[in-house]
């Protein structure tokens, strides 16, 4: 497509305009998805809140007069996620239904379109917050900058509470925008309150300037968020109050009641509270609390639209607990696996990352699945949100929560070939010790992975080797200036990075040293 004649390029292909009564085969995966039905008023923003859940957006088209737009992502992974997350469950922008498709173009080339300020200014707003650049652009914030040092913490105020809002509604929406560690909820001058904390400060800002001022259900539950003085928050009871999602060993303090009975009956208001997903009690973690059966966030028109989708992180790898499953579940059906490499092993050291499994089951007649067990349901549900959609062994993995709510051993004498193994004794588990500092360091996956624990007499060579001969090309490698028992490498791929990860992870460098892998927030 010449760039220097872009009407002829976006246009041109009637395609991506005509004959949309079903009779036109599906495109085939591209990184540009075609929008249609989107509300004149809608702005740049606002569209491009509907790919960032799943990777960086690095273009946008707005057709306005034809209601339609064209989105770019960085990558066809992250492209093909959103269109399988968006298929059974349709996004809404200002309470209108959009659809969403794979365009036939490869790529948008708008320089010399006009119009095209509004678009490139909302874009550079949003990978301004992404990549942690000082300065953004007034197009998306009032805020102005990212402050060095400023707070993980947000103060949310909840205006026009005509419904409950719960801690795991709460947690349900932030979850999008980054790894919550703490809520704790208070009323205050009669108005409803909370505190949440963020692995990271530019989680926090992301959230602030996507949820500040929306409503969480139709026409009420305000939002209002600015950041907290507080840099940390102390939370000593896990209950319906308060929850340190770090520390699932704390008591529930006074055995607070989860919902008050007339407060779980306005849960089923019609219109207001209906939603397929399987609901925010799927949040929770599994400590055995009360929870108001079917609570869920609705898909109401009108109301945060894609933001109340059950999800996680900016690179956010959204994904439905699945209809089958259940509420509460820490058993996650995982599809689509390649059945020549995976090993139940390698599904452990994965899904590890973000949790501690305790059971892996590769199924016997259908070995492309298997069930992963975890310790619980707060950590299946960021297993599931960070990997599903990730490519692995070359095909496209899918988590979702199983309706199993545990993974069966075999019997004694069962033929079982070695596919299921309990992992609940493993030394190598990383969240085994309450409030470990490695529930601050859950990320994405990512072609840059976080080396620790090398020996002194490792050298970078000796590194860079050890990853070649697993079959990965080392982009770039850097030991940490204040220490060196840890580095940053970065591979040629995600994919790359996750098979390395699974097979370098826990491996023997010597010196009574094995080698810690995890996927790092920082490029080389």
């Amino acid at each position: 497509m010449n760039s220097s004649t872009p009407s002829a390029g976006v246009y041109a292909n009637g395609n991506d305009n005509k004959k949309f009564k079903g009779d036109r085969p599906p495109s085939s995966p591209s990184r540009v998805l075609h929008l249609r039905k989107i509300p004149s008023d809608v702005t740049e923003a606002e569209v491009i809140s509907l790919g960032l859940p799943f990777g960086k957006v690095t273009n946008l088209l707005m057709l306005k007069g034809k209601s339609q737009a064209f989105l770019e992502m960085a990558s066809e992974e992250a492209a093909i996620t959103m269109v399988n997350y968006y298929t059974p469950v349709t996004p809404h922008l200002r309470s209108q239904p959009i659809f969403i498709q794979y365009s036939n173009h490869r790529e948008l080339k708008t320089d010399n379109l006009p119009n095209q300020a509004r678009a490139q200014a909302a874009l550079q707003a949003v990978s301004a917050v992404q990549s942690g650049s000082l300065a953004l652009p007034g197009a998306l914030t009032n805020e102005g900058t990212v402050l060095p040092g400023q707070s993980p913490v947000l103060r949310i105020i909840i205006e026009n509470l005509f419904y409950p809002v719960t801690l795991e509604v709460l947690h349900q929406i932030f979850s999008k925008f980054g790894t919550v560690l703490k809520i704790i909820t208070f009323t205050k001058n009669n108005q409803f309150q909370a505190l949440l904390q963020y692995a990271d400060p530019l989680n926090a800002q992301y959230a602030k300037m996507a949820l500040d001022g929306q409503n969480i259900y139709n026409a009420c539950c305000t939002l209002r968020i600015d950041f907290s003085k507080l840099t940390s928050l102390n939370v000593k009871y896990n209950n319906d109050k308060s929850r340190d999602f770090t520390r699932l060993d704390l008591p529930t303090g006074d055995g607070h009641p989860s919902l008050e009975p007339p407060m779980a009956a306005a849960f089923g208001a019609p219109g207001i509270i209906s939603s397929p997903y399987a609901g925010a009690a799927g949040f929770a973690p599994a400590i055995g609390f009360p929870q108001a059966t079917g609570l869920s966030v609705p898909a109401v028109p009108g109301a945060l639209g894609p933001l109340t989708l059950a999800s996680s992180a900016v690179t956010g790898r959204m994904a439905i607990p699945g209809a089958s499953g259940i509420p509460g579940n820490s058993v996650l059906l995982v599809t689509n696996l390649n059945p020549d490499l995976i090993t139940p092993h390698g599904l452990f050291i994965l899904f590890g990352v973000y949790g501690d499994v305790h059971r892996v089951k590769i199924m016997f007649n259908k070995k492309e699945n298997a069930l992963v067990q975890m310790a619980d349901a707060n950590q299946a549900q960021l297993a599931m949100n960070h990997l599903s959609g990730q490519r692995l062994y070359g095909k496209v993995l899918r988590a979702t929560l199983s309706k199993h709510q545990t993974v069966q051993l075999p019997r004694e004498g069962q033929e079982d070939q070695g596919l299921t193994k309990d992992f609940s004794n493993s030394p190598l588990h990383r969240f085994k010790k309450p409030g470990s500092k490695n529930f601050q360091n859950i990320f994405p996956p990512s072609a840059t992975l976080h080396l620790s624990n090398i020996p002194p007499s490792v050298t970078m060579d000796d590194l860079k080797n050890l990853f070649t001969e697993a079959g990965c090309t080392v982009k770039a490698f850097k030991f940490f200036q204040k220490d060196r028992k840890m580095a940053l490498i970065q591979l040629g791929s995600v994919e790359e990075a996750i098979q390395a990860l699974i097979e370098l992870h826990n491996h023997d460098l010597g010196e009574n040293h094995h080698l810690r892998v995890s996927f790092s927030k920082s490029t080389i």
